[in-house]
């Protein structure tokens, strides 16, 4: 699978895990194209699949977070209106924007931006003009 068709994926789906049991499917599993017993990095495609996230993790459409379960969780960016709408009804932590990067001494170094200030003005909009159960509805039945 390629960074495209991933991001497709997420597009469809709206919301997914990145590699957790959950209620919304996986990516690594969708890249790996079978169930996934393990650490994704033992796989045999463990190299793609790192690959691809890797390639989503800088995706603009897509949010990292640890939404569903408390687990890294990626949402398409045609949710984030509804998202926002129902964002009371999960914790701020949850909502936070993440992300990995690599310092210049080549540590591994995790970022966030809290919510709600990675929320753009114009998905705020949106959001205002939802009702809260279209949000949910909209975010699917593992919202709700």
């Amino acid at each position: 699978m390629t960074a495209r068709e991933a991001l497709a994926f997420i597009e469809k789906h709206g919301v997914v895990l990145v590699s957790a049991k959950g209620p919304v499917p996986r990516l690594a599993e969708a890249i790996a194209g079978e169930p996934i017993k393990g650490s994704w990095w033992a796989h045999p495609r463990g190299r793609e699949i790192f690959a691809v996230l890797q390639a989503i993790a800088r995706s603009e459409n897509v949010l990292m977070c640890r939404l569903v379960n408390g687990k890294v969780t990626l949402v398409h960016s045609r949710l984030w209106p509804a998202l926002v709408r129902a964002a009371s009804r999960f914790p701020k932590d949850k909502l936070a924007k993440m992300w990995d990067e690599h310092t210049p001494s080549g540590r591994h170094a995790s970022r966030k931006i809290a919510f709600p200030k990675w929320v753009p003005v114009a998905v705020k909009r949106r959001a205002q003009q939802m009702d809260e159960s279209e949000a949910l509805a909209a975010l699917g039945p593992w919202a709700g």
